[in-house]
């Protein structure tokens, strides 16, 4: 059993240009399977007990988890990156789905880890108490047959005396011997022997007592230590099913993890293969904005010459009609109160036309008939969230489900209904002057038309359905206000 090592995190790619947020992985479904057949093989569940059941279960949560990452990263992405390509989104929300999972992945090694290392621990420290109690059986064992021995030479001394004693009898024989003696020296010796032999056979049968009975004791205390070696035994033997179902599940975590970290890595080289693909899809697109307000400056340009002309020429008419009637002779009178009255239109003309711009907020009105309008993505500065450089969103999207009408902002004039590179489908509608600008807003990646070039329409009018034309990801609409030709916040205008 030995413990597994952590593996370490990938570096980042060198370029830098890619984010590496490290927020769920694909899990595969092979690696529960692979973990069930390692813990049947040491035995620790069967094909269908509730082990494999939970197992199954926690890799459908993981699966599940990492699908509702990569889910709203996605819808992240949508809303931020209209006009990207779809697979670089798509790449970029699996390796967010997967980054997601990583940091669980990464704690489920940890745990398994540690519980392998308990385990492991604890094995160890049961072997040495098996190792103690096997020493302890050894030693007692001998002392056992040591007094054994002993037990047999006292049972073999105390067998001598008695065969002595039924040749004939020992106090009789000791008698005998007092009696016979010669002299009193003869009888204090004849009389210590029988003493001594008494007293060596009543020592023999205390030592043959004692003995017993201290093995008797140490028979009970070996039993009691073959038990718990018996139990000690079996006690290790599951340590050791368990610590290597831990370390399985251990290489199974760590197995995962390192699949995590290398589609990871692969997501991240798809990501880079996709820079100059990206960077070139860019460059076209900020040129179509560019050829797009070139075209709206062009329609200025001619309307503000026409507008000059037309004034030139109602001029020419006043002067010419001045001269005229000085010619006839007309009065003067007469011929300055025509002329204050024409002065007077003309005014009154120019009031109009700024009374009806009136302050910002109060020039359009919502292009999206959802009530209320969900705006996804704000007009203004951003910096990418794949590759990280600065861009320009130039208008407002809102969220409008594929099909759905989209209403003018305002009274005006179709400029054109058409479709425009990355804009996909495009309305372009000229709202006239507002406090002396020229006015216009467009309708983009709609899925069809409603109006068409030159049709006059008002506030409210189903100009378009949404739809995703263009450089688009998801069913939206992205509208854009242009001020004398330039994109502004279309938020100042509602």
């Amino acid at each position: 059993m030995r413990p597994l090592p952590r593996p370490s995190r990938p570096a980042a790619s060198s370029s830098g240009a890619a984010r590496r947020r490290f927020s769920p992985g694909r899990v595969r479904a092979g690696l529960a399977g692979g973990l069930a057949t390692l813990l049947l093989g040491v035995g620790l569940i069967s094909p269908t007990g509730p082990a494999l059941a939970s197992s199954l279960e926690d890799q459908r949560e993981k699966t599940e988890a990492e699908q509702r990452a990569t889910d709203a990263a996605m819808e992240d992405l949508e809303a931020h990156l209209e006009d990207t390509d779809a697979d670089l989104i798509a790449t970029q929300a699996e390796l967010e789905g997967i980054e997601a999972r990583i940091p669980a992945a990464e704690a489920e090694l940890a745990e398994a880890e540690n519980l392998l290392a308990e385990l492991q621990l604890e094995a160890a420290l049961i072997a040495e108490r098996l190792v103690d109690a096997e020493v302890l059986e050894e030693s007692i064992s001998t002392k056992i047959d040591e007094d054994d021995a002993r037990t047999d030479l006292t049972r073999s001394a105390i067998g001598q005396m008695a065969r002595e004693a039924y040749k004939g009898d020992m106090t009789a024989s000791s008698l005998s011997a007092v009696l016979g003696a010669q002299d009193t020296d003869d009888f204090v010796t004849q009389s210590a022997m029988a003493t001594t032999a008494l007293r060596t056979q009543t020592q023999a049968l205390r030592d043959l007592e004692q003995l017993n009975g201290v093995n008797r004791n140490r028979q009970v205390r070996l039993e009691a230590v073959r038990e718990e070696i018996t139990g000690l035994k079996a006690e290790a033997d599951a340590k050791v099913v368990e610590a290597e179902a831990a370390r399985e599940q251990a290489e199974a975590r760590k197995v995962e993890l390192d699949t995590l970290l290398d589609q990871q890595q692969v997501k991240l080289a798809q990501i880079e293969d996709k820079r100059e693909e990206y960077l070139a899809d860019k460059a076209q697109l900020e040129r179509q904005q560019q050829s797009l307000e070139g075209d709206l400056k062009e329609i200025i340009r001619k309307e503000q010459e026409a507008e000059a002309k037309r004034l030139a020429e109602e001029e020419a008419r006043r002067k010419a009609a001045e001269k005229a009637a000085a010619s006839s002779g007309s009065s003067g009178g007469s011929s300055g109160g025509s002329s204050g009255g024409s002065s007077s239109g003309g005014s009154s003309g120019g009031s109009s036309g700024g009374s009806s711009g009136g302050t910002p907020g109060a020039v359009l009105s919502y292009p999206s008939p959802m009530n209320p309008p969900f705006v996804t993505s704000e007009y203004g500065w951003r910096v990418h969230p794949v590759y990280g450089d600065l861009r320009l969103h130039a208008g407002t999207d809102f969220r409008a489900y594929c099909g759905t009408p989209i209403i003018s902002a305002g009274s005006g004039t179709v400029q054109w209904s058409y479709y425009r590179g990355g804009f996909g489908n495009q309305v372009m509608i000229n709202h006239g002057y507002h406090n002396g600008s020229s006015l216009m807003t467009s309708y983009n990646h709609l899925s069809r038309f409603a109006v068409s070039a030159g049709q006059q329409v008002s506030a409210g009018t189903v100009i378009g359905y949404s739809g995703t034309t263009g450089t688009s990801t998801a069913c939206h609409l992205h509208f854009e206000v242009y001020v004398n030709g330039s994109t502004q916040n279309p938020r100042s205008f509602f």
